[in-house]
């Protein structure tokens, strides 16, 4: 067995999950039977299989002879993959301030190895300026501290960062037009954001389209959502779809096909990265 670990942990316990899962079912056992041998319950390997908890050494070395992998080497290669699954992400010092939903979508988002998005109301937040999405981040967290403003502003700079460096994620970004108009904190804090916008083009895994006023209804009227692409085989593209106070997250190859379309019938009706600085150039001279 050869595992080839992801760039993050939330991408490695997914990545061990699935490697678990494929092993039991390789054997024929149930996952009320590993369950049982882990002195856990059917939802509990589950969970281990989806990726969606930490995993205890003792655990996965039980269910490892339990499916009859007993070559050293082959543990040992699994057991260091549980080590580095199990390490806190960078965000770790941020969970006071995430809830455990969104945590999981930044541990993605390290991951990734494309990042598609369509966004409605906003700027998305890896492409903010500090004053925007502190404005941002203002208006919806009405009545908290000026520390925890500061704070959730630096989480989102933090997230930025990805975006950087030689293992830089490709990121394409579909912005409606109503969100680089929505006046958000005054017109200097919006100038600085589409001129940020601008110079982010330049970056060659960047890439900013708008969705504009003129062309009427289109595919996307439901709502803002993302796309992930992971550089592993083993990892499925992942839909994720924020809600109020919860999200989505799909994988089902239905679901993300659908999205999938969606997106490049977007892509195909939006403006052209040329025409995309000429309009953010205009928008900014209306100011």
């Amino acid at each position: 067995m050869q595992i080839q670990p992801g760039s993050g942990p939330t991408a490695l316990r997914i990545l061990l999950g699935s490697q678990l899962r494929r092993l039991r079912e390789t054997k024929g056992i149930t996952r009320d039977q590993a369950g049982t041998t882990i002195r856990g319950s059917e939802s509990k390997i589950s969970r281990m299989e989806l990726g969606r908890v930490g995993f205890k050494e003792r655990d996965v070395a039980d269910l490892l002879s339990l499916y009859g992998v007993e070559d050293e080497r082959t543990r040992a290669v699994v057991m260091d993959l549980v080590e580095k699954a199990n390490e806190p992400g960078w965000w770790h010092r941020f969970n006071d301030l995430l809830p455990s939903w969104f945590q999981a979508y930044v541990g993605l988002e390290e991951a990734a190895e494309r990042i598609r998005t369509y966004e409605v109301q906003f700027v998305p937040g890896l492409l903010q300026t500090k004053e925007y999405a502190r404005a941002v981040i203002m208006a919806g967290a009405v009545g908290a501290a000026p520390e925890e403003i500061a704070r959730r502003v630096d989480l989102r700079l933090e997230r930025q960062r990805v975006l950087d460096g030689d293992r830089s994620p490709l990121f394409w970004a579909v912005i409606d037009e109503a969100a680089l108009r929505r006046p958000i904190g005054g017109v200097e804090v919006m100038r600085g954001q589409l001129q940020h916008l601008i110079d982010l083009m330049n970056q060659p895994n960047i890439t900013i389209q708008v969705m504009p006023f003129d062309y009427g209804g289109h595919a996307a009227e439901g709502g803002a959502f993302s796309i992930l692409r992971f550089n592993d085989v083993e990892l499925p593209d992942i839909v994720y779809v924020e809600q109020l106070a919860s999200a989505l997250y799909l994988d089902k190859r239905e679901e993300v096909d659908r999205y999938s379309e969606v997106m490049e019938r977007l892509c195909a009706v939006s403006t052209t990265p040329a025409e995309t600085v000429d309009l953010l150039r205009q928008i900014m001279a209306e100011l």
